[in-house]
């Protein structure tokens, strides 16, 4: 069967492409890099081609609202017509756990357009919603003010971006759930003890100030906005592991796969 990682290039395109081919799966790298573009179409039509499965990884050059809609609309559309014509019989799109509950923000009413054309689409299809990455926590963190890191203490159940990776490998190997999942770390933290860990990890003098009102992709958060609900997929890694880790050398890019091909 031949699978099409639709931003194969990016950070959890790059770990799926890599697990999939480690279990001898044909898999077939789509991205700008690779000649493949969802926006013009370039490619497109092409790479399709004979596809069994089509994983959505894509991300948004930009996360504010209007650009972020652009974005994920034409491409959507783009690639699902796409997918009709080729026949693909498996369509796989990344998604974020909570979206439904963060609509005050533009980027998350982009995330629900693409969920939403998916759904309409008329291909068979699943949906994996994950919750926020460590790189992701590890990078918003760094990226704060030269004095203070201002985060939010709302709720969050944190994963591996390579678990993110297993979990969609597993989605492409089984049959369309048409249907919403999810999947998240195996502990809960708040953000701004998140934040802590992470300065502390890298020496970092800088305080963490938690604040109610400090925006996500210009949201407010509440206690639910980002944990999964009653029955999400647990992946295995814990934070403060992956965090020593990261602070050790770097490993190789796809890491390990934990599935027999």
């Amino acid at each position: 069967m031949k699978i099409v990682v639709v931003g194969g290039s990016g950070r959890i395109g790059g770990k799926l492409v890599y697990n999939l081919r480690q279990d001898d799966y044909r898999v077939l790298e789509a991205s700008p890099t690779f000649g493949v573009d969802t926006l013009t179409e370039a490619g497109l039509a092409k790479a399709l081609e004979g596809a069994s499965v089509v994983v959505d990884v894509t991300q948004s050059p930009s996360l504010d609202g209007a650009d972020a809609k652009a974005f994920f609309e034409t491409s959507g559309r783009h690639l699902l017509a796409a997918g009709r014509a080729a026949g693909v019989g498996h369509h796989i799109a990344l998604s974020i756990v909570g979206t439904d509950r963060l609509q005050a923000s533009g980027y998350f009413q982009a995330k629900k357009l693409q969920e939403d054309l998916v759904k309409a689409s008329g291909i068979p299809f699943t949906i994996l919603r994950s919750t926020q990455f460590f790189e992701f926590i590890t990078g918003v963190v760094q990226d704060g003010t030269t004095r203070d890191v201002v985060i939010s203490p709302a709720p969050v159940q944190p994963i591996a971006g390579e678990d993110v990776a297993e979990a969609l490998a597993d989605l492409v190997l089984g049959a369309p759930l048409n249907d919403t999942v999810e999947v998240a770390g195996p502990e809960r933290y708040r953000l701004d003890d998140l934040a802590t860990q992470v300065l502390t990890a890298y020496e970092d003098p800088r305080r963490v100030v938690a604040d109610v009102h400090a925006p996500y992709f210009g949201a407010e958060l509440d206690e639910r906005s980002l944990l999964p609900g009653e029955r999400p997929r647990i992946a295995p890694t814990r934070f403060s592991d992956w965090l020593r880790q990261s602070l050790q050398a770097p490993a190789p890019a796809g890491l390990h796969s934990n599935r027999k091909g």
